[in-house]
């Protein structure tokens, strides 16, 4: 009988251990993501020196630096009118599409007038925050670094990948959003 009470209490004592954490069986180590992050880096840098070389090569225009990161001049300025699109408002515009060399992407006739609806409908982030700096009758020119164009992925047609662009757009009209 002593040994059966003697397994119990050995069996009861072994029982109560904690339980140890088990180690992964491979380890990352995260240097896809800093290799990664190295080449963005490398890139935003490399496309904010040729925005800066084409801003000091035109003399005559005053670019000036948005709060989100793209540069734009304006080439026709609405004195008269003060109303710019709110959330909403549709937005009728023309514009065209440039690389930063000045090679022609798209046309104004190629992509012919633009309505949109300001926030409520896809469009790159660079125009869609460019169009509500913008009053009707005015054109604009806006330098946009890639991140703020169509970024790692083009349009899957004529621009590829992490393209930074240049943009003239002009808006013909802000229809006001109706109020129910």
């Amino acid at each position: 009988m002593k040994p059966i009470i003697l397994c119990l209490l050995l069996l009861l004592a072994l029982g109560c251990k904690t339980p140890e954490a088990r180690r992964p069986v491979s380890h990352k180590s995260g240097s896809f993501i800093m290799k990664s992050a190295d080449r963005n880096i490398k890139l935003f840098n490399a496309e904010q020196a040729e925005i800066e070389r084409i801003i000091k090569t035109q003399s005559d225009a005053v670019y000036i630096a948005s709060e989100n990161g793209f540069w734009y001049t304006y080439n026709q300025v609405a004195e008269l009118d003060s109303i710019v699109p709110k959330f909403g408002d549709i937005v009728n515009y023309d514009y065209d599409i440039k690389d930063l060399s000045g090679e022609l992407i798209y046309s104004k006739d190629d992509l012919g007038p633009q309505s949109y609806a300001m926030d409520q409908e896809e469009l790159f982030s660079g125009l869609r925050e460019g169009l509500k700096l913008m009053k009707v009758g005015e054109t604009v020119t806006f330098l946009f670094p890639s991140q703020k164009a169509y970024g790692y992925y083009g349009d899957e047609d004529r621009i590829g990948t992490n393209v930074p662009l240049m943009c003239r757009v002009t808006v013909n009209s802000i229809t006001k959003k109706q109020s129910n």
